[in-house]
């Protein structure tokens, strides 16, 4: 998903931390979480790099496709004003703002950021990105093993201490609707 959203475009249909997100979840070991992180990183700079080729090759034919269109001419151009007045320190810093991400490798090979700049820029924006996100869905993945771990210890507490509050409801409602009938026999 990561190499798709920055390769392909993909990215205002289905971003691509949602999946790291939940792949981050699986993260559940030193070795998962590198494993994960690499692979991640490699995914997303292998997109940047596809999209740096199109830019190059196609260059200001890009501004006007159906998938710069459909992300916004003006994500675009925020995307190539950036290179323009930062060069590929903005493929950096752009790595972590949705949608501009998706824009600015392909904007970058457009506006003939060199490659020798352009790819430490991508890599570390990668390296970045995917620890950014990677550790987010392991740390939620932890968070939710805990929660899972403390309520099933105090599930049977909680279960007992809601039976008597939901009898206690019930009870008090019964009541009330009996005394709330009871009383609108006596008024008529």
């Amino acid at each position: 998903m990561a190499f798709a959203e920055s390769g392909l475009g993909v990215g205002s249909v289905v971003p691509g931390e949602t999946a790291v997100l939940l792949l981050g979840v699986a993260a559940t070991t030193p070795v998962r979480f590198a494993a994960m992180l690499l692979i991640v990183a490699l995914g997303v700079t292998t997109g940047d790099h596809v999209g740096y080729g199109l830019g190059r090759r196609y260059a200001d034919r890009m501004r006007d496709t159906r998938v710069v269109r459909r992300l916004g001419v003006r994500h675009w151009d925020r995307a190539t004003a950036a290179l323009h007045r930062h060069g590929a320190a903005a493929v950096f810093v752009t790595r972590l703002i949705p949608i501009v991400r998706t824009l600015t490798p392909v904007a970058a090979g457009a506006a003939h950021v060199p490659y020798g700049r352009f790819l430490p820029a991508s890599l570390t924006g990668s390296l970045l990105w995917s620890a950014v996100y990677v550790g987010l869905g392991a740390f939620a993945g932890a968070s939710a093993s805990h929660l899972e771990e403390v309520l099933g210890r105090f599930s049977w507490l909680l279960l007992a201490a809601l039976v008597p509050f939901a009898a206690a409801v019930t009870l008090l409602r019964r009541r009330l609707r009996a005394s709330a009938g009871h009383g609108d026999d006596e008024s008529r």
